[in-house]
């Protein structure tokens, strides 16, 4: 399928994707240096977790074959600040990534994977940041086009979902959903495949925002204007 086929069949199912951002521009934008972004720190335990900077952050979360590290470096406009590979659950810790020139505009935050190559003191270590971190200001979550969302997604959906309105009725931090590697699908399955995860996504998090359709292997990639903007405005860029 051509690049352009697809992009046309995407956009045209305007209930489940967010329009992509034919020209997202760079006044004020935080990602327009990609050569600014840099690796900060890795912690492995709840002890290592850095002390915040003061500069708002986003975590991203995810099944171990979600793509993450590879659609990072895409919205991070580097082919290899984080590291991948083709072994899936390779990062093994919370990983501080800054965007924009020191002192930076946000932090990037990528995960450990969940799911059956997940580990406990994996999910331990999320839970912690995600309840004490007051810089959080919203949590992403991958989900591969291919494989659809299965119980430790929908289980993990539940689980944020939770922790989206405090006692007091305010939400400490939102949740967005993120499709990643859409261009695996076959043609005449897109549409069925995109309502059917929307459909799941929103029946166990239902505070979730609208899931963001990307590809970082379609020339140019697709969804990753709309990514960028998504965490810049959760950042209040």
């Amino acid at each position: 399928m051509t690049t352009f086929l697809l992009k046309t069949r995407l956009c045209s199912r305007c209930l489940y994707i967010r329009k992509e951002m034919a020209a997202y521009s760079t006044k004020g934008n935080p990602f327009a240096d990609s050569s600014s972004a840099e690796f900060m720190a890795a912690a492995k335990s709840i002890e290592s977790i850095p002390t915040s900077t003061g500069l708002p952050e986003i975590i991203v979360t995810g099944r171990a074959n979600a793509g993450k590290s590879t659609l990072l470096n895409a919205v991070l406009g580097r082919r290899s600040l984080l590291s991948t590979s083709s072994k899936a659950g390779h990062t093994r810790s919370l990983n501080f990534y800054r965007v924009g020139a020191e002192p930076g505009k946000l932090l990037v935050v990528d995960a450990p994977g969940y799911g059956a190559r997940g580990r406990a003191e994996w999910g331990k270590l999320f839970d912690h940041y995600i309840a004490t971190r007051e810089q959080l200001k919203r949590i992403y979550i991958f989900f591969n086009a291919k494989h659809g969302l299965n119980a430790f997604d929908k289980e993990m959906l539940e689980h944020l979902s939770a922790k989206l309105l405090t006692a007091r009725g305010t939400q400490p931090f939102t949740l967005q959903a993120v499709v990643t590697k859409v261009d695996l699908l076959p043609n005449g399955q897109i549409g069925s495949v995109l309502k059917t995860i929307s459909k799941d996504i929103f029946k166990a998090a239902p505070l979730c925002l609208p899931p963001i359709i990307t590809s970082s292997e379609m020339s140019p990639p697709f969804g990753i204007d709309a990514l960028r903007e998504s965490m810049a405005e959760a950042c209040g860029q």
